[in-house]
């Protein structure tokens, strides 16, 4: 029974694969050689390779919480521009700044926004611009155009980071809501004519009108004595 099985295997193989039985259990073995050789040398190493990861992932320190700053200067927020790994990156838009820590590839230093870190970069972000001179926090003289590209600059900062503060004004600098309040107490009022006003206004009166009235006073008199 075992023999015509295998004659009946081998007859199998041969119609089938064109080989001879030991040419086709060659190729198996061969096959089943060259699958561990490979799974022994690539195996290790991709496992290797899943390993590096998560130790890498267990060097990163996760990102503290932002702090809150309040008001502080433009030479204080300079001092979180990244160059110290133990502050916060922070970033200004409109004098109102975020920390924009988790995105420090591209703020941090050697970024492609690394510049802008540490400053107000309103005027900048609305040009698209990476000069020295428009890393500041001034809008006039802007388009609509720059306008609209740097609201939705600051849409995205508000979406995506969190403020933790503002951009304190230089002292002395004028407020506008005190400029153009009106004030009520200077307006145009009737007023009555001091003394002084009444003596000159009496020592400008013409000297025709002074004699007439002398000789008015005096033929009253000379009524009344009559």
């Amino acid at each position: 029974m075992a023999v015509e099985f295998l004659e009946t295997l081998e007859q199998s193989i041969t119609a089938y694969t064109g080989l001879s039985p030991n040419t086709f259990f060659t190729v198996i073995a061969a096959g089943i050689a060259v699958y561990y050789i490979f799974s022994v040398l690539f195996g290790g190493s991709s496992d290797h390779h899943q390993h590096r990861p998560r130790s890498f992932e267990e060097d990163v320190q996760p990102l503290p919480p932002p702090v809150q700053l309040g008001e502080i200067s433009e030479e204080e927020l300079k001092a979180y521009d990244g160059t110290d790994p133990q502050k916060p990156l922070l970033m200004a838009i409109k004098s109102q700044i975020y920390d924009v820590s988790q995105s420090r590839m591209f703020y941090g230093p050697g970024g492609p926004y690394a510049l802008f870190a540490g400053k107000d970069a309103s005027r900048a972000l609305a040009k698209m611009s990476f000069e020295e001179k428009d890393l500041n926090g001034d809008l006039t003289g802007l388009g609509a155009f720059e306008l609209d590209a740097l609201q939705d600059w600051e849409y995205k900062f508000m979406s995506k980071y969190v403020k933790v503060g503002t951009i304190k004004k230089p002292e002395g600098a004028p407020e506008a809501s005190t400029a153009a309040e009106p004030t009520e107490s200077t307006a145009a009022e009737p007023t009555e004519p001091t003394a002084a006003a009444a003596h000159a206004a009496e020592s400008t009166e013409p000297t025709e009108a002074k004699e007439e009235k002398e000789e008015a006073s005096t033929v009253v008199e000379a009524g009344k004595d009559d």
